[in-house]
């Protein structure tokens, strides 16, 4: 599952999203069989205790849901009309690839860092969702694209003037999280978890584990086990 990439003119990762058959098989099963508290739990027990991005980071409506590969991008303050609005924003969407995930690291100033029309562009490319550490806007026209956007809230003020996208596809750290390019990103009601890429196979291979023996805790409880009991016959609450 290596993400393949060859360098563009301005020294960035432009390649495309890894594909076959391992890494779709991972990705689904991840969609389909897991949850962030569950994933969550096993990066605890293999000693990752610091992956979940701060709790304000939230999905745009409550049943959006985000897995693919950290696409990461740094946002800088600046004051004023700059001399390229926006900075390396459209370069940055440009470079989106499918089955990524684009990942903001916010900046100090309270405006908007995503909308209708990069909704519309990141789907294009066909990213998979977007995590943005500060604010969203033209929500009823992000929402009609059913696609899924996790932000600190909406907000209307605008970036033109306040921020910059100063780089992409580098390490960002969000909430003392760090986020590199290719990490797996897995975001639900519950959360957002990024699951280093060394570790994403052993994490996902456990986690499917618990989330089957957290399966037979609940139907043993529900017909009459005492929560001890269930706990001290199958390790998992």
């Amino acid at each position: 599952m290596k993400l393949l990439g060859t360098s563009d003119n301005d020294g960035h990762r432009a390649g495309t999203a890894p594909t076959g058959t391992e890494e779709d098989e991972l990705l689904e099963a991840v969609r389909t069989g897991l949850s962030t508290p569950v994933v969550g739990d096993i990066l605890d027990q293999m000693g990752h205790c610091h992956q979940f991005l701060p709790p304000e980071i939230h999905g745009i409506s409550p049943g959006m849901v985000v897995v693919g590969r950290a696409m990461p991008v740094l946002i800088a303050d600046c004051f004023g009309p700059q001399n390229k609005p926006f900075g390396l924003l459209t370069e940055a969407l440009d470079d989106l690839c499918p089955g990524e995930v684009y990942v903001a690291r916010g900046s100090r100033l309270p405006c908007s860092a995503w909308g209708e029309i990069l909704t519309a562009t990141a789907r294009n490319r066909g990213s998979v969702g977007a995590v943005i550490d500060g604010f969203h806007r033209d929500t009823p026209k992000v929402l009609s694209q059913d696609w899924p956007v996790f932000s600190r809230g909406a907000y209307a003020q605008d970036a033109a003037v306040r921020t910059q996208v100063v780089d992409y596809r580098v390490p960002v750290e969000i909430g003392g999280v760090t986020v590199r390019p290719g990490d797996l990103v897995f975001g639900d009601i519950d959360g957002i978890v990024v699951v280093p890429r060394e570790i994403e196979a052993e994490t996902v291979e456990r986690a499917l584990h618990k989330a089957s023996t957290e399966n037979l805790v609940r139907r043993a409880i529900e017909d009459g086990m005492s929560a001890t009991a269930a706990f001290a016959e199958y390790g998992v609450l």
